[in-house]
C-alpha cells in the first residue's frame, strides 16, 4: 500500500469544513427561501430546513457565511500560492471532457489512480469553484444591496440577485448529489479526502 500523500492535509480540512458549511448554508437558506418563496408554488418541507423560522434561519445562514467565505478564500488561496490549481485541474481541453463524460455515462470510466483527475472532475471542481463565486456575490448583493449597489446592478436588481442566489445554489447542491453518489461508486476516494492516501 503507497504511503505517498495524495490529498495534503490543508485540502482535507478546508474540504470537510466546506462540506459542513455548504449543508448548514442551504439548509438555513432554503427556510429563509420559504418566508419569502421565488416561486410561490414551491416551498421546501420544514424538515429539510434549519432555523425553525425566518429569524433563527438568518442567524445561521449569517453566522455560517462567514465560515464558508474564510474556507474558501483559504482553500483558494493555498491552491493558487502551491500551483495545484494549476497542476490538478488544468487543462480541460472539450474534447477529453466530451470522452470522459460519455466514459461516465456509460460506466467505462476508470478509477484507477486518484492522484489524477479525469477532464469530468476537473470541469465540476472548476465548475463548483465559480458557483461558489458567484453564491457569495449573489447573496452579497441580497444581504447589502445598498452598500453594493454596482453588485445589485449586475445581478440584474435585488430580485434578480436572487434568483442568482437560487440557481447558483441549485448548482451546489447538484455538485453535492453527484459528488455523494461518486464517492459511494468509488469508496476509495472516502478514505483518501480521510487519510491523503
Amino acid at each position: 500500500m503507497s504511503h505517498v500523500t495524495i490529498q495534503p492535509a490543508w485540502v482535507r480540512i478546508t474540504h470537510w469544513i466546506n462540506a459542513v458549511a455548504v449543508v448548514l448554508m442551504v439548509l438555513s437558506g432554503w427556510q429563509v427561501y420559504d418566508a419569502s418563496p421565488i416561486f410561490p408554488l414551491f416551498r421546501f418541507p420544514a424538515v429539510i430546513t434549519l432555523g425553525g423560522w425566518l429569524g433563527g434561519a438568518l442567524l445561521w445562514h449569517f453566522a455560517v457565511m462567514w465560515l464558508l467565505i474564510a474556507n474558501f478564500l483559504v482553500y483558494l488561496g493555498l491552491n493558487l500560492a502551491s500551483g495545484r490549481l494549476r497542476r490538478k485541474l488544468l487543462p480541460v481541453s472539450p474534447k477529453a471532457l466530451v470522452t470522459d463524460l460519455v466514459a461516465a455515462l456509460r460506466g467505462t470510466l476508470g478509477h484507477e489512480d486518484l492522484s489524477r483527475y479525469n477532464a469530468v472532475q476537473k470541469f465540476a471542481y472548476l465548475a463548483v469553484i465559480v458557483d461558489i463565486v458567484v453564491v457569495i456575490l449573489s447573496g452579497l448583493a441580497i444581504w447589502k444591496s445598498v452598500q453594493f449597489p454596482l453588485l445589485r446592478t449586475l445581478m440584474g436588481g435585488y430580485d434578480n440577485a436572487r434568483i442568482v442566489h437560487f440557481c447558483a445554489m441549485s448548482v451546489l447542491v447538484a455538485f453535492f448529489f453527484v459528488h455523494v453518489v461518486m464517492v459511494a461508486l468509488v469508496p476509495r476516494s472516502l478514505l483518501l479526502m480521510i487519510r491523503g492516501r
